[in-house]
């Protein structure tokens, strides 16, 4: 049934509504991006099979040196404005600058310069090949395209009124409290958005979550905490969740003491049970990941993770000390109950060992992203994300990428990424992935402690829930059944 209104929630507050600053994954602000800004492609949560949206085509003939985008004709932004290949330059353009200190810049970066063909198509020439480049779109607010004569306005007035071709338009923004959306009459792909309405609130607390579902107070809620998902069946309510391989892990820092000395990771590695975590967390309901690929994917090899050796641990940390270097660090942490509880779960064990101490250094959002960009930190809370592998593993991993946050750098582990993402061969691809899981077990890069969950849990009497990539969820197709 088409019409009526549906309160959603998300993960985190946005500071602003610049598509630059929103961060295209369940857990943040996917869901408010797609609403303002549309899609210009998607795919298939199964399948990973590329399915255009704004876009009709983002191909390659050359092995991923260039790409050809190809836009619908005659697409308009809410001020009147053509959504066209110029438009797509700026945004593009605009993320590739580090000034503007985009979480997508991981993905922009790897475009060396965009030039547009005619009104709508767009050349896009890679810094490197990158046959797959498309998974990785989609990851980040390259698929968010904002209308160039509304951000030149500046942040003050694109907020107050953000202008873009989604289903959604702004009606207001109370901060720190709610989002109102209103259906866009002129969005391209009518009859969508079936809905009137959507209201966005910010819920971090998983019982909040939880119980705003349960209670009827909220249609959709995007969803991280694995116990949520298990008590929301219990309760007979619908459940999605886009299957990947990696997950979220305990990250440390290369660049700085004590975690540049590889025996002080591997001790912390050791001397941590993730499954104790799993318990303190999710209520032992999250899935621990035994190995990087989970055992349906094409990649997977029975390579597994490492496991807790106490013993081992503790001469680990004495040989340590006896040099003059106990282990002393903090875990910086965002400040979500699961967030704190992993600190906690962490602090926890690491008391009963000697030569270690583990200070928590809890910080809003915006700090933890800004100390995780700049570096500035002991230990934090990543993650490598994998559904096509190139885009998670080599974005957290590569020695070039923005997006190797813990300053791994490893000349094997470097090349095969980069043979992994210019392999188009099955059998090659495999090879190069084999030799990526082999050097992050041999690195200790971090603790992999709990498979992602890019998940929602709906009403019972809300369909069309879909999402894309990092369980980015498309609310033009969402509609009630009474």
């Amino acid at each position: 049934m088409a019409g009526g209104s549906a309160p959603l929630t998300y993960n985190s507050e946005p500071r602003t509504l610049d598509p630059a600053a929103l961060s295209n994954t369940w857990a943040h602000q996917a869901v408010l991006g797609n609403a303002l800004y549309g899609t210009l492609i998607v795919n298939n949560a199964d399948t990973l099979a590329i399915q255009y949206k704004m876009a009709t085509d983002f191909s390659t003939t050359d092995g991923g040196r260039t790409f050809m985008l190809k836009l619908r004709p005659g697409l308009q932004f809410t001020d009147g404005t053509a959504l066209d290949a110029a438009a797509v330059k700026f945004n593009w353009d605009r993320l590739r600058d580090p000034a503007l200190a985009s979480t997508s810049l991981r993905q922009a970066a790897q475009v060396a310069s965009n030039d547009v063909v005619d009104a709508t198509t767009l050349r896009v020439t890679m810094t490197s090949p990158s046959p797959h480049f498309p998974q990785n779109l989609l990851a980040g607010a390259m698929n968010w395209i904002a209308s160039p004569t509304a951000l030149q306005k500046g942040q003050a007035a694109f907020d107050a009124e953000p202008v873009g071709a989604g289903p959604f338009t702004l009606t207001k923004w109370m901060r720190q409290d709610v989002i109102e959306l209103s259906k866009n009459t002129g969005y391209w792909d009518a009859p969508r958005p079936y809905l009137d309405s959507i209201t966005l609130r910010a819920a971090s607390d998983n019982a909040q979550r939880l119980n705003a579902v349960t209670t009827g107070a909220v249609d959709v809620a995007a969803e991280t905490s694995w116990a949520n998902l298990a008590k929301a069946e219990e309760a007979g309510f619908p459940t999605q969740t886009v299957p990947l391989g990696g997950g979220q892990f305990i990250g440390m820092n290369f660049r700085r003491a004590p975690f540049d000395d590889p025996r002080a990771r591997r001790a912390v590695i050791l001397a941590i049970d993730p499954e104790s975590v799993n318990v303190a967390v999710y209520n032992g309901k999250g899935q621990v990941p035994a190995t990087l690929f989970q055992k349906n994917s094409p990649y997977f090899t029975d390579i597994a993770l490492p496991s807790p050796d106490k013993v081992e641990a503790q001469k680990l940390f004495d040989e340590l000390a006896a040099e003059g270097k106990p282990v002393s660090f903090a875990f910086t942490t965002y400040p979500t109950p699961e967030a704190k509880a992993t600190a906690e779960s962490v602090q926890a064990q690491l008391s009963a060992f000697e030569n270690v101490e583990a200070k928590i250094d809890v910080v809003d959002f915006a700090a933890a992203t800004a100390r995780t960009a700049a570096h500035d930190f002991d230990m934090t809370i990543t993650s490598a994300l994998i559904q096509d592998p190139d885009s998670g593993l080599w974005n957290a991993f590569h020695s070039t990428s923005r997006g190797n946050t813990i300053g791994v750098d490893d000349r094997e582990l470097t090349a095969a990424l980069d043979a992994g993402r210019v392999a188009e061969d099955p059998a090659a691809r495999k090879e190069a992935y084999e030799t990526v899981q082999n050097r992050l077990v041999a690195l200790n890069p971090g603790i992999w402690y709990v498979r992602s969950s890019p998940s929602v849990i709906t009403g019972k009497n809300v369909h069309g829930a879909q999402m894309y990539g990092l369980g980015s969820s498309l609310p033009e197709e969402l509609w009630f059944q009474n």
